[in-house]
């Protein structure tokens, strides 16, 4: 019974109950839900903000915040179909989503420089370097929309993993799927069985207890920022691969949207607490609310409340669940 208990409190459970029944809600006012074209649909508008969300929930359970991976990742992307364009137009897909990485890896460390070497606050130099990519992307590198991408993009947005043949044409699912796929494995693996993982909980925890255990957290830091910036690029790359065009001004605006996935799937802001599968579960759910509400009649401008009123009560229970269990703890030790 214990164990049932422990279940049906966590907070990956109840996420994962608000899935089922929003998904009954929607299915059966419209059955267009539950087709495969919908399920595809649904699991292609996941693959650019679930990279995008393994990245901040590291971010999140060290104890930090990043809103700045948007900004990394179109630009990673405009630069890098900038250079091929320029000098390789002919180059294989994954030679631009190595550049693109790396390019992103570079920015991320510019947010680590200032967080680990001056100590300053991650939401200050996070907000104060999104301003500052996405200027200079916009007045240095270019503002305007390239739609003649590289070959290999368009060819790489064409090709199919699975085709399941419907009464009118046919379900595609992308294989860029397969890349958020591997990025929650590598992430699931980093968090759970190595001791960079188990440190990055630690400094998230509390950063003075850390430092006193002996993790180098400078060091930590710098592996954080820098592979979030490697995952935004990787994200900017695929969306742009995706859209067959690069525009300086997609993705932007878009940072809350995956913060709070992060946070609907269990990661606390205070730090020390997250997982892949609450995270994942965080994506599902907030990609259903916001594409597939329409399915039964919401309007777009209310589509936004509903998902306002998801995240305030799938964040808002959890955290008056822990208040309550730590009154009550604290109540069985006080006298």
């Amino acid at each position: 019974m214990s164990a049932v208990s422990r279940l049906a409190g966590r907070n990956e459970t109840l996420v994962a109950v608000t899935i089922v029944i929003l998904a009954l809600v929607i299915g059966l006012n419209n059955p267009v839900f539950f087709t495969v074209g919908n399920a595809f649909d649904l699991l292609r508008s996941t693959i650019v903000i679930g990279i995008f969300a393994m990245a901040v929930l590291i971010v999140i359970v060290s104890g930090g915040i990043d809103v700045s991976f948007t900004a990394i990742g179109i630009f990673a992307l405009y630069a890098t179909v900038v250079l091929l364009r320029e000098n390789a137009p002919d180059a294989p897909i994954w030679v631009a989503f190595i550049l693109a990485a790396l390019i992103g890896l570079g920015l991320g460390l510019i947010n680590a420089f200032f967080i680990a070497r001056f100590r300053l606050p991650t939401l200050i130099v996070t907000l104060g370097t999104l301003s500052m990519f996405h200027g200079f992307l916009l007045f240095a590198i270019g503002n305007q929309i390239i739609r003649d991408v590289p070959p290999e993009m368009t060819a790489f947005a064409r090709s199919v993993l699975v085709s399941v043949p419907l009464t009118r044409g046919t379900a595609n699912l992308h294989p860029a799927i397969l890349i958020t796929v591997a990025v929650a494995i590598f992430v699931w693996w980093l968090l759970r069985y190595t001791m960079l993982g188990r440190s990055i909980y630690a400094l998230g925890g509390a950063r003075d207890a850390a430092e006193r255990a002996g993790f180098n957290v400078p060091r930590i830091q710098y592996f954080i920022y820098g592979f979030v910036g490697l995952l935004s690029g990787i994200a900017g790359m695929t969306f742009g691969s995706l859209a067959r065009q690069a525009n300086p001004q997609d993705l932007v605006g878009t940072e809350l949207m995956v913060i709070a996935a992060v946070v609907l799937g269990g990661a606390q802001l205070t730090g020390g607490r997250g997982t892949v599968i609450g995270t994942v579960l965080g994506v599902v759910l907030v990609v259903i609310a916001s594409n597939s509400l329409v399915l039964i009649g919401v309007p777009t401008v209310w589509q936004q409340v509903v998902i306002g009123v998801i995240i305030l009560v799938g964040t808002g229970l959890p955290a008056i669940r822990a208040r309550r269990a730590k009154q009550q703890a604290t109540g069985r030790v006080t006298p």
